[in-house]
């Protein structure tokens, strides 16, 4: 008679490097096949950056104050970790793209800050921008807001505008 030995499965646990890019933790998270593990590189990777992209995307009482659709800026095309700045480093800026935020900018310096913002970033860090800001990130990342707030239950919805 035969022994038949069944191979044995083995993961391997995806480790990013020290602070990634939010799109690397979006593609990470992308990759898992169950939402208990999405939900687990979300509280793995949980920074500030990513956190205000969730809240600018899924929170309702957050309206953009910039142009829905395509913006008009030139890409980023410069090897990665050469001459890019990252969400994790520019987040903080992001509030003059919202109501609230800065209401005195004008619209023309309004969307010149964004075109700037877009154009330093990497590419796939500009998409997100752009993707959050129509509050359709989740078309490209299928991250819902329930994994969200399942991830970060310190995030307060509503009443931000």
């Amino acid at each position: 008679m035969k022994t038949i030995m069944s191979p044995t499965k083995t993961t391997t646990k995806v480790k990013l490097p020290p602070n990634p890019f939010i799109h690397e933790i979006l593609d990470l998270v992308v990759k898992q096949r169950s939402k208990a593990k999405k939900i687990d590189i979300l509280k793995e990777y949980e920074n500030d950056a990513l956190k205000t992209i969730f809240i600018w995307n899924f929170d309702d009482t957050v309206v953009s104050v910039v142009p829905e659709g395509e913006v008009p800026f030139k890409k980023n095309e410069v090897p990665i970790g050469t001459d890019h700045t990252s969400l994790r480093r520019e987040h903080k800026n992001l509030y003059h793209f919202v109501r609230g935020g800065n209401d005195s900018l004008s619209a023309i310096r309004r969307e010149t800050m964004l075109i700037q913002l877009l154009e330093g970033l990497h590419p796939e860090e500009a998409e997100i921008i752009c993707l959050t800001k129509d509050k359709v990130l989740q078309s490209k990342y299928k991250i819902t807001y329930d994994m969200v707030k399942e991830a970060y239950p310190d995030i307060q919805w509503g009443g931000r505008s």
